[in-house]
């Protein structure tokens, strides 16, 4: 299978270690990879920090699964965990799926993903990104951040106040939603022809759960085609805008899984397919912009065996990722070359559908083992030029 391309290449990058100025000792990021193999989301992972400074109430995690193909890429998630092996818990499984997305995306890239502990509404400061920046810094290139849920661009420029290795400040590609959006939008359109054998969304009636800079942009994709939406979302602006200017349905957030409709798309956070909602959904296709929205991998497994087509998350989320190394290489993030990789996206998951089909296998089982072979296959690659 052809894998999106993309002109994105870096120089090789510093080892961990280098930038420590804007710490003192005491406050430098500290090695949890044995901490972190206890966690079942735990998956071979490369490093993984903890990273505390009291003066500006900063608690994260840094996981970098795999930096095979490059230096590890994924956003800087903010969000009130319950517990610190959750928030822990949260960026392994991320940090993994941005490794398989980088793969299939075929960018230079590898995968990597933070989270901060804290409420993103009353929590952030200027001091707690700047030392959160410090932090990415000292591991000297090895892992680059960037927006995801609960921060924003503006938080992306204070961390650029303290590292280079940051992308999608307001200098620096800026928000990736929109293109997030469009590569689940063209995913959605193909597994719809695929499963229903169309390809006019006015049929087609799309519930869509999570209404937040993705969600919205592909809502009004949709509604510009003529899909009949349902929508949910815990902010009850977000979905008031939806149902007024987009002509949208309103539903509860936690039983939107569960109304009639060809396509759910989840786009809100992960996690969202397990043995409750599996069974009780009634749609023909699941196809959204969260990321890891599968409990378990036995939940894709579970949807395989009910006839519910999957559009591996990885795959159809990874529009932001392709815009995001456009603007890491230097490149206009919304350009023609990163708009016209989003766009094949859909391309790229008709194959994997077709796969799937002719192997009697799961979509995300054949997109798996896609991604493992290629970077596979560049490790194969990196030995035979060293001989």
């Amino acid at each position: 299978m052809k894998v999106l391309e993309t002109s994105s290449q870096r120089q090789p990058f510093s080892p961990p270690g280098a930038g420590t100025r804007n710490l003192s000792p005491t406050h430098l990021p500290q090695d949890v990879t044995l901490r972190a193999r206890r966690l079942a989301e735990f998956s071979n992972h490369q490093q993984v920090w903890e990273c505390r400074h009291p003066a500006s109430g900063l608690h994260a995690f840094i996981a970098v699964h795999d930096t095979t193909l490059g230096p590890a890429l994924g956003g800087c998630r903010m969000w009130p965990y319950g517990s610190t092996d959750h928030a822990l818990g949260d960026a392994l499984r991320l940090s993994r799926g941005m490794t398989y997305k980088a793969a299939l995306a075929g960018v230079a890239l590898g995968g990597g993903k933070a989270v901060i502990l804290g409420d993103p509404k009353t929590g952030k400061s200027e001091r707690l990104f700047h030392a959160f920046g410090a932090m990415v810094e000292a591991l000297g290139g090895l892992y680059i951040t960037a927006e995801d849920v609960g921060t924003s661009v503006g938080d992306m420029d204070w961390i650029a106040e303290t590292t280079a290795h940051v992308t999608g400040t307001s200098r620096n590609g800026g928000d990736p939603s929109p293109m997030t959006a469009l590569g689940v939008y063209e995913g959605i359109r193909a597994a719809v022809k695929h499963r229903l054998g169309s390809t006019d969304l006015s049929e087609v009636t799309v519930a869509v759960q999570g209404l937040g800079h993705v969600g919205r942009a592909l809502c009004q994709r949709l509604a510009a085609d003529g899909a009949n939406l349902i929508v949910a979302d815990v902010d009850a602006d977000a979905v008031k805008f939806a149902v007024d200017e987009l002509g949208a349905t309103a539903t509860e957030a936690d039983r939107i899984h569960a109304v009639a409709a060809d396509v759910f798309a989840p786009c809100a956070l992960g996690a969202v397919l397990d043995d409750e909602t599996v069974p009780a959904l009634r749609s023909a296709i699941v196809a959204g912009a969260a990321n890891n929205q599968l409990a378990q991998d036995r939940h894709g497994q579970e949807l395989h065996r009910r006839g519910i087509l999957y559009a591996p998350d990885y795959v159809i989320n990874a529009g932001g990722l392709i815009s995001v190394a456009q603007a890491v290489a230097g490149e206009d993030a919304s350009g023609t070359k990163a708009w016209s990789a989003v766009r094949r996206i859909g391309a790229v998951l008709s194959e994997i559908f077709d796969r799937a089909e002719a192997e009697g296998r799961s979509p995300g089982a054949i997109a798996d083992r896609l991604a493992v072979e290629r970077i596979a296959g560049h490790r194969r690659g990196a030995r035979e030029a060293k001989r």
